[in-house]
Order: C-alpha cells, then sequence, then structure tokens
C-alpha cells in the first residue's frame, strides 16, 4: 500500500497577530499548498500559548516529488515568504515529512 507523506510546519507569532496571520497564511502559503500538483490537502492548526501563538500547517501528499514541486529541490526545509518577517518570531529551518497510512 502507497503511503501518503505529510508535511507538517510550525511556526509562532504574537499572540495579538493570531488572527491577521491566519488570514495571510490562507493567502500565501495555504494557497500555493493547494495549487500545486499531487497536494491532497491542508489543515491548519492553532493554539494560543499565554502570549504566543502556534500555528502548525499540516500538508497530505501523494509523493516527495509532488513536495518537492512546491518546496524546491531541498524539500526538507521550510518554505518562506518575504511578509512572514512580519508577523514569525522565528524561522525554523526545516519541516517534518512522515509516512501516512489510512486504514
Amino acid at each position: 500500500m502507497p503511503a501518503i507523506i505529510t508535511r507538517i510546519w510550525h511556526g509562532t507569532t504574537a499572540a495579538h497577530h493570531a488572527e491577521t496571520y491566519l488570514d495571510y497564511l490562507q493567502a500565501s502559503g495555504i494557497a500555493d499548498y493547494k495549487n500545486t500538483p499531487g497536494n491532497l490537502g491542508v489543515q491548519v492548526l492553532r493554539r494560543l500559548d499565554g502570549a504566543i501563538c502556534h500555528f502548525w500547517t499540516v500538508t497530505r501528499w501523494d509523493s516527495y516529488e509532488s513536495i518537492q514541486r512546491f518546496a524546491g529541490p531541498d524539500y526538507e526545509k521550510a518554505r518562506y515568504y518575504p511578509e512572514d518577517a512580519q508577523y514569525l518570531l522565528e524561522f525554523e529551518p526545516t519541516v517534518l515529512h512522515c509516512e501516512t497510512f489510512e486504514f
């Protein structure tokens, strides 16, 4: 059974930017995920933690080749956009990839 590949990115913003960043994320990264052939779905997880808000984007892909269409040849590196600097508190260098099995 071929596995789906799940790609998980994590970032943090100031809590007061949570709504604005979610809107920005939808217009930037999520739009790009959805428009990349081989993307099977996108979820955003968000958790407020005091003055910080955590975001995880969880995307599902049909292959590592499809992920490379989105992220480039070094697909384990996180992909950032110029406007991210307005919101993110740090830039984590890598993402997590997991084989995902549905039963």
